[in-house]
């Protein structure tokens, strides 16, 4: 009876083998895993070099090829608020070029052509749309020769609506989108961005075209 009660008790080999090696490869399993965690962590983490904003100062910049940077088409009842934002754009970093008619328009030269002169000339078209903007001719000539200019919502024809309903904006101007002056620091800056970013894509669309 007492080699059959120590027979009973000793461990089969096949069992305390099989045991080891279930433990042996659950605890290498977490460990490869952990590893592979981390590796895709420590890729996935490393930091993707920004895209430089090109330089629209520079010399060769596409910017020159124009006499202005904004042309600010507005009524002569906004000349107050348009002198403000001007010289806000004028006194950025990047000394935005503007035309204000009653300061830069050619002393003796017919309206008409002063106008269509500083569209031509301009990269982008600010329009002070008001009350007394929609009601003077003059506007609706420069806006008409804006889009004349640049029919395709590209960024150059920005509007800025002050003191006018949803319901009065432009019929013609419906696929752009417009600035509401609220808080006019804060419509002044978004006005500058969007000069600025119409410029540096100006200078990409120019550099990728000469590679």
């Amino acid at each position: 009876t007492g080699w059959f009660r120590r027979l009973l008790h000793k461990p089969k080999p096949s069992s305390v083998e099989s045991s080891l090696n279930s433990s042996h490869s659950s605890s290498s399993s977490p460990s490869s895993s952990s590893s592979a965690k981390s590796s895709s962590c420590s890729a996935s983490s490393i930091p993707l070099s920004p895209v430089p904003a090109p330089d629209i100062s520079a010399s060769d910049s596409p910017r020159w090829g124009k006499s202005y940077d904004v042309c600010v088409c507005h009524s002569e009842g906004d000349l107050e608020l348009v002198e403000e934002l001007v010289s806000y754009l004028e006194g950025q970093p990047e000394s935005l070029r503007c035309f204000l008619q009653l300061r830069d328009a050619a002393a003796g030269g017919a309206l008409g052509a002063e106008l269509c002169d500083a569209v031509r000339g301009s990269h982008c078209w600010v329009l002070l749309i008001t009350p007394a903007f929609l009601r003077d001719p003059w506007c609706q000539f420069q806006m008409h020769q804006a889009l004349a200019e640049a029919p395709v919502a590209d960024g150059r024809t920005i509007p800025v609506l002050r003191g006018v309903d949803r319901r009065e904006y432009p019929k013609e101007l419906r696929n752009i989108y417009y600035i509401s002056m609220a808080l006019k620091e804060s419509s002044f800056r978004q006005i500058r961005d969007s000069v600025l970013r119409y410029l540096q894509e100006l200078c990409r669309s120019s550099t990728s075209g000469m590679e």
